[in-house]
């Protein structure tokens, strides 16, 4: 055997992950009872869809016939969708189109579709794809304002608390929500210094070269 070998497949992890999803594995099977007319509707109607716009009721309804029902139809338009979402998301720079067409094809999805999915991913709509997926995506709120005071109790309850100093906190998230609550000066010094610790590991991690995209 040469020195000099091709990397496969196999030897890497696909594009859709370590493990495929479920829709996607039905969705290749299905592909095989779908004609290419059917598919292109489909794959129109999934692009669209991850455009940001909106997909008319009926549009899978419409495509369904006594062999290919609308449950069957959905299914496959649930792994098309989840095929153009897993390429966009990986930097066009780490997945090129040949590697995309050699995982569709371990996939075992039909020859005759996968040049149509390449055009979907790798296509003039990719930017405003790749937009609207970020614009798009779930994701938790975010800290829009945070208000802080530093507050001394002169009686309490508690005895051994008076004259001890608290500092109360006001969080507002985007969503609008508020959250407040006060912790003891020296809580708030070692939540300071565990958020100071992640983040210089989070930092020592980004150095890590296995980590960078070149």
């Amino acid at each position: 055997m040469s020195g000099s070998q091709i990397v496969g497949a196999s030897d890497r992890t696909p594009f859709t992950g370590p493990r495929t999803p479920l829709e996607v594995k039905l969705m290749a099977k299905g592909l095989k009872s779908v004609d290419k007319d059917t598919f292109r509707k489909l794959l129109k109607a999934a692009v669209v869809l991850l455009g940001g716009s909106e997909v008319p009721e009926d549009t899978i309804s419409s495509l369904a016939t006594a062999s290919l029902t609308q449950e069957f139809l959905s299914t496959v338009y649930a792994g098309i969708c989840t095929v153009l979402r897993c390429a966009l998301r990986l930097p066009s720079s780490s997945l090129k189109p040949e590697i995309f067409k050699e995982d569709l094809k371990e996939l075992k999805v039909p020859k005759e579709f996968i040049a149509d999915f390449s055009s979907a991913a790798f296509g003039s709509k990719r930017q405003t794809l790749e937009a609207a997926l970020v614009r798009n995506r779930s994701r938790l709120p975010t800290l829009d304002r945070f208000r802080w005071r530093l507050d001394v109790a002169i009686s309490t309850s508690s005895l051994n608390r008076v004259l001890e100093p608290t500092i109360s906190m006001q969080m507002t998230l985007s969503n609008g929500r508020i959250h407040n609550f006060e912790v003891p000066v020296s809580k708030f010094h070692e939540m300071r210094y565990n958020v100071a610790y992640v983040l210089k590991e989070m930092e020592d991690l980004e150095k890590r070269s296995i980590l960078k995209i070149e």
